[in-house]
């Protein structure tokens, strides 16, 4: 395995950081203070457009799709590096890049899985930054990390499925240009196969029916900038059978395809944070002085820096060898190390953040820094696209069943 860049990652990457230094950095604060004087809360604050306009001109759009007539046409392994660079600005960068989820996710599903009309109606303005879209899996009375659990009904009557159910944590949903929601259900409840029980369907956000309730918080943030995550109701919702996504009873294996890149990506924006982390340490810790001497001379806070960076170096080559097994054996050859990434990234970020937290006191919880905010961001996602522990149980099950 060379996991050194090649000509177009070094090429993309230098462009990236420059974007990323002249643009997005100093667009975190404008970002902020343009928000507080928006009519609506969820809506976007002007720099992100301008940000997006200035990506697109730069060619810097688009990244994470691998087809070379919709996206870019990088690999996994071209693409991680970049997506770690936009996770240093995890609510500005990947949003003004057309790289951010749920979008991602949705995206990639329409280019595998969408008819031509799908494709022209939905994942061209999407391509495009023109809309925004969520996917509707999740729901509260059971447990979403089983699939085959989701409680959802979408019931064909005709040339019509009929929708209901409800579903919270819907990302992106509650932003204005959020247009379409994919949406996760049983087509065959009593099926004999329980992975062949649920469909996936488009649904037009101004469909008769669909009630986008109340927005969700994160551990008390409401993440403005990822477009808010909703619980939305869906009652008596008709939408026309050609917007199933691929066949009746594939929503179980579109769901599996659509999470793989997704966790790369994921993992990769973790490594982000945690490298904004290591420097936000590094200059607290020169700057300040306790105890009569600079806290970057207390043993404590050397351990912290020095532990983060072994962390994140073992991390990110664990992270790339996942991508090129993706990209050179696929989704099911690399079951191991996508499992493995998802346990083990989220868990060390979530504490390389907490460390920074801490050496910056009273400053680490507040709004003043990114800390805390990254740190609810990297907690919540040992949660999304599975529990830490979905992860664990499969990747032993995998494990043991050699030996069986």
């Amino acid at each position: 395995m060379d996991f050194a860049f090649d000509a177009r990652t070094e090429e993309l990457r230098s462009r990236l950081l420059a974007f990323m230094d002249e643009h997005v950095y100093p667009a975190e604060q404008v970002a902020e203070e343009q928000r507080t004087r928006l009519a609506s809360p969820w809506d976007t604050p002007a720099v992100v457009g301008e940000l997006k306009a200035e990506a697109k001109r730069q060619g810097l759009w688009n990244l994470f799709l691998p087809d070379a007539e919709y996206g870019a046409g990088l690999t996994n392994l071209q693409y991680a590096p970049l997506a770690e660079i936009t996770g240093r600005s995890p609510h500005l960068a990947p949003t003004a890049t057309n790289c951010a989820a749920p979008d991602t996710g949705n995206m990639e599903v329409l280019f595998q899985f969408a008819t031509e009309a799908q494709k022209k109606q939905w994942l061209e303005p999407l391509l495009a930054g023109e809309i925004r879209s969520a996917f509707a899996m999740t729901e509260p009375d059971v447990a979403s990390s089983d699939a085959t659990n989701i409680e959802t009904r979408m019931i064909r009557d005709g040339d019509d499925y009929v929708i209901n159910g409800r579903k919270w944590y819907i990302s992106g949903a509650m932003n204005p240009d959020c247009a379409v929601f994919i949406v996760m259900g049983k087509t065959d409840p009593d099926g004999e196969d329980i992975r062949r029980q649920q469909s996936m369907i488009l649904v037009p956000r101004d469909t008769p029916g669909v009630e986008v309730r109340r927005a969700m918080q994160v551990y008390g943030y409401e993440d403005h900038s990822h477009g808010g995550h909703a619980e939305v109701v869906f009652h008596d919702v008709r939408v026309p059978a050609a917007n199933l996504i691929g066949e009746e009873g594939g929503g179980f294996a579109i769901a599996q395809a659509r999470l793989g890149p997704g966790r790369i990506h994921h993992c990769m924006r973790l490594i982000g944070m945690a490298e904004r982390a290591i420097e936000l340490m590094c200059r607290r810790a020169v700057a300040r002085t306790a105890f009569g001497k600079p806290l970057a001379a207390q043993g404590v806070v050397q351990n912290w820096i020095a532990d983060a960076r072994v962390t994140v170096e073992q991390l990110r080559l664990l992270v790339l060898k996942t991508a090129w097994l993706m990209d050179t054996v696929g989704n099911k050859g690399a079951h191991t190390e996508i499992q493995a990434i998802k346990i083990a990234t989220p868990r060390a970020v979530v504490d390389i953040l907490d460390s920074a937290v801490q050496l910056y006191g009273a400053g680490g919880v507040s709004q003043d820094f990114p800390l805390a905010e990254l740190w609810a961001s990297a907690r919540t996602l040992r949660l999304a696209d599975g529990p830490d522990e979905v992860h664990q149980r499969s990747l032993a099950r995998r494990e043991i069943k050699k030996y069986v």
